[in-house]
């Protein structure tokens, strides 16, 4: 995947940094917005390499994920290096969702050192899911 830095503009190819460590530019170290696709086999370690991590249970054919995957975009974006966010496809993980107790989507889940600590169903506009998220963002 490759992510364009938003402080210098350059190129990023975005791996998996270490644990307890963000993706940084390569050309300015500045922190890279962090969107990531999961599946049942790498959740866990997903959820558990970043301090603060919103996890998105969607779908390809919910109309309201569609409308909530820009604003968890930008917030990466704006909160890069604090918060990655992390997707799941409901379709194709019916049993990561069932143990997150997902019975709607979208539905948002933030996990802070690897443990879910706040859940949301529905479609937010960016000012509400901000104001979700301060308390955790320090």
């Amino acid at each position: 995947m490759v992510v364009t830095c938003p402080k210098c503009g350059a190129k990023n190819r975005l791996g998996t940094p270490p644990p307890g460590q963000v993706p940084v530019c390569g050309a300015c170290k500045a922190p890279l917005p962090w969107v990531v696709e999961a599946d049942e086999r790498g959740f866990a370690q997903e959820v558990a390499g970043a301090p603060l991590v919103l996890v998105d249970f969607w779908a390809p054919w919910c109309g309201p994920c569609r409308m909530v995957a820009p604003v968890l975009e930008a917030l990466a974006q704006e909160y890069a290096g604090r918060l990655k966010v992390v997707k799941v496809n409901t379709d194709q993980n019916p049993s990561l969702a069932a143990q997150y107790g997902v019975r709607s989507i979208p539905t948002l889940v933030l996990f802070q050192r690897g443990n879910p600590v706040a859940t949301w169903v529905g479609a937010s506009p960016k000012r509400v899911l901000e104001e979700r998220l301060r308390p955790y963002l320090g």
